[in-house]
């Protein structure tokens, strides 16, 4: 098993939830993430990249009577309120075969029910059967510790995710990667993007999050890529181990770097276009209120690409520094406009090499984003652009 010295972030415990949940100090943990036994091994089919294959899991996820369902999950949720901290919450994932039982238990056991995620995946495989409408949704409640006592929520980290405008209950975000498969996999894992969201919702940077069905930990890797402590549980030495493999890999700091790219930039993220320009150029497109680069195939252009049409926001900075980031005027996603070089001359700028130009206008009221990656003077071209998650710059952690 894990040595706690070489990973103290990183905590794992071997057996039933059931009883090394004991061993967790009370009132030490921000926030818990659970992915139960959904209790639907039952020898159906599903279709995984592009074969038939059995859904069931194992014979932990093996249904039982609606009476041991039940009991189950009453234990368990019970055993874990005294964990979270007086403003602490819960997350727990499931399907019409668990999810009912866990709202009933939540409600009997005091805590607070605050919303039900509806996690809608991208990419579903297809349903075999044709004899119901595809499977494509699993459902996440999140409840709080108490019914009077408020709970950490970071509203505006959410808000900005969601390109200025309140974050709804419903979350289209694709299934588990390959690039997350690499050191093994688990029948039921959550992919990290999805951990990514839940974990900047609800902790700040040094909290402890809690997985008492741990499986491959991707509720530790997440944690521990946004500076958070894990604790997890698991019976299966097995998959424990797998997360172990997944633990080490990202202590390499490239990969972690990678891998924290790659799940902040979901689909529905909001994009950024960065512009380098000069100070005097620079100065010039906040007073007009546009911002501009080539139009065509040269280098430094612009192309319109998927995930153009999610743009909101523009950055410009000169040499890394000074940067404001402005968002598209009118809330208007993806919206630009094609210029001629004369029709910039006409506003003042003195534009180069290309006789068309992209122009974005944005609302010339600039936030200082409170992260800017340390890459931005590398932007050596007046010109040049590209589209960035917006987590890059709003201080995630």
């Amino acid at each position: 098993m894990l040595n706690s010295a070489t990973y103290p972030d990183f905590r794992i415990l071997q057996g039933d939830c059931m009883e090394r949940l004991k061993e967790v100090e009370d009132n030490s943990i921000d926030a818990i993430f659970a992915d139960p036994p959904y209790f639907l091994s039952n020898g159906g089919i599903s279709v995984q990249s592009g074969k038939q294959v059995c859904v069931d899991k194992g014979e932990w996820d093996k249904g039982g009577t609606p009476e041991y369902i039940y009991d189950f999950n009453r234990r368990w949720l019970e055993l874990c309120r005294p964990k979270l901290k007086e403003n602490g919450t819960i997350w727990i994932s499931g399907t019409h075969h668990n999810i009912h039982v866990v709202m009933r238990c939540l409600q009997e056991l005091g805590y607070k029910v605050l919303n039900t995620i509806t996690w809608q995946k991208t990419d579903p495989p297809p349903n075999l059967s044709c004899k119901y409408f595809n499977f494509s949704t699993e459902l996440i409640i999140w409840a709080r510790k108490h019914a009077q006592k408020t709970h950490k929520f970071n509203y505006e980290t959410m808000k900005q995710l969601n390109g200025g405008t309140q974050m709804t209950d419903v979350w289209r975000i694709p299934a588990v990667s390959r690039w997350e498969k690499e050191q093994g996999k688990h029948p039921t894992q959550k992919p990290l993007r999805l951990l990514y969201r839940i974990i900047l919702a609800c902790t700040h940077e040094g909290d402890t999050i809690l997985d008492p069905f741990a499986g491959s930990c991707t509720t530790g890797i997440a944690a521990n890529l946004l500076g958070r402590k894990f604790i997890g549980i698991d019976q299966s030495e097995e998959f424990l181990q797998l997360g172990i493999r997944r633990r080490v890999e990202i202590s390499d700091p490239n990969i972690a770097e990678k891998f924290l790219r790659k799940i902040s930039e979901t689909p529905e993220e909001t994009m950024v276009i960065v512009n380098h320009a000069r100070k005097e150029t620079r100065e010039l497109m906040i007073e007009k209120g546009i911002c501009y680069m080539r139009a065509g195939d040269s280098e430094g252009s612009l192309q319109v690409t998927p995930g153009f049409e999610k743009m909101r926001y523009v950055l410009l900075h000169t040499d890394g520094k000074e940067a404001q980031l402005f968002h598209i005027k009118k809330g208007k996603e993806g919206s630009f406009s094609i210029w001629t070089k004369e029709t910039l001359e006409k506003h003042g700028f003195h534009p180069e090499h290309a006789a068309y130009y992209i122009v974005i206008p944005f609302d010339n009221h600039p936030t200082r984003p409170k992260k800017l990656p340390s890459n931005l003077k590398q932007r050596i071209n007046t010109y040049r652009a590209r589209l960035r998650p917006l987590s890059d710059f709003i201080g995630i952690k």
